[in-house]
């Protein structure tokens, strides 16, 4: 026989679990309507290019630092060796008052001031100067010779000290620096990681027809501004199709002011390492007075430069993943020209 029992109702524990996990399921489907769309191509190409732009910044400050760096070991260097030759020149010197006492000695005994300044603490002696007059003239002109020596000596050794301390400083602004370049890089690549394998193919083969049309370009008949910035600009030709690197100042591999600054040295003129500096390094031009071989400045911080080929075109180093390549002026935002006397 059937039986017509009434089902049992379900716990309160039962009904109070089966709740949240519908709540559960209702905030999640509304989570996901509500997801920020995956950013396309082009936003991603924007924050990737500008991403480049700032580690590009940071590498004008790393290589200022670098160049600085540079500067700062030379002169410490040269300040040591300075510092050195003048310990060898005072010991001369006191070697020199040590025989005038020795000869005392051998003919009836050491002056009084003498033994003062060959005791333990000779400075000391150089303080109390009233007593010079008791020595003859030559073992006072000895004396001044050493108390002048070593006033310059601790100037020197003080002046060689700060450097250290600015060299110091230097390399640490280096490594902050090139962690900064690095940190962004990574960013945009990090970005770069997330557009699909087509996306990556488009962006590559976008890059690839900028770097192509190169040498297509129609420079028009362009004049150099002289026989020098020729000189660069033909040598800055020749690298067209070398890679940007950050830091690199060739010749296998450049960034922007990496270039430009090779390029002059080719023709025998040296220009200062960075972008900013190089914006300053001649007169100022207007777009209008440009010519061949001129820099062109760009950004309002002047991060960015390249060489004016005519027709306004500029070859530069662009970014990561570019060569060396021609490109209309008109794709970054002008300052002004600088002509290289």
């Amino acid at each position: 026989m059937a039986s017509h029992r009434r089902p049992k109702p379900p716990s309160r524990t039962r009904v109070t679990v089966l709740t949240a996990t519908a709540a559960a399921a209702v905030a999640l489907t509304s989570q996901a309507a509500h997801a920020d769309p995956k950013p396309s191509k082009s936003d991603v190409k924007e924050k990737v290019d500008k991403l480049y732009e700032e580690a590009e910044q940071a590498t004008e400050k790393y290589n200022g630092a670098k160049e600085n760096q540079s500067k700062l070991e030379k002169q410490v260097e040269a300040l040591q060796d300075k510092v050195a030759r003048g310990q060898d020149e005072l010991n001369e010197l006191r070697d020199g008052l040590g025989a005038i006492a020795s000869a005392q000695y051998r003919t009836g005994g050491i002056d009084p001031s003498i033994q003062l300044f060959l005791s333990s603490d000779p400075n000391s002696y150089l303080e109390k100067a009233s007593t010079l007059d008791q020595v003859s003239a030559k073992q006072a002109d000895a004396l001044q010779q050493i108390q002048a020596k070593q006033r310059t000596l601790a100037q020197e050794r003080k002046e060689a000290q700060d450097k250290v301390k600015d060299l110091a400083e230097t390399r640490k602004e280096l490594g902050s620096k090139k962690k900064e370049v690095q940190g962004k890089l990574a960013s945009a690549q990090k970005l770069l990681n997330t557009m699909t394998a087509a996306e990556k193919a488009q962006l590559a083969a976008d890059d690839a027809r900028a770097n192509r049309a190169s040498g297509r370009v129609n420079l028009g008949a362009a004049v150099p501004a002289s026989q020098r910035a020729g000189a660069a600009f033909a040598a800055a030709q020749g690298m067209i199709g070398t890679p940007y690197v950050y830091g690199a100042t060739g010749p296998s591999s450049f960034d922007c002011s990496g270039l430009t600054s090779w390029a002059y040295a080719q023709a025998g003129v040296s220009i200062p390492r960075t972008s900013e500096a190089q914006a300053n390094a001649g007169a100022h031009l207007g777009m209008s007075q440009l010519q061949q071989g001129d820099l062109v400045i760009f950004y309002g911080d002047a991060h960015h430069v390249g060489l004016y080929a005519g027709n306004g075109m500029v070859l530069h180093a662009p970014k990561p993943g570019a060569v060396v390549r021609y490109e209309s002026i008109n794709n970054m935002p002008f300052q002004f020209g600088v002509r290289i006397g």
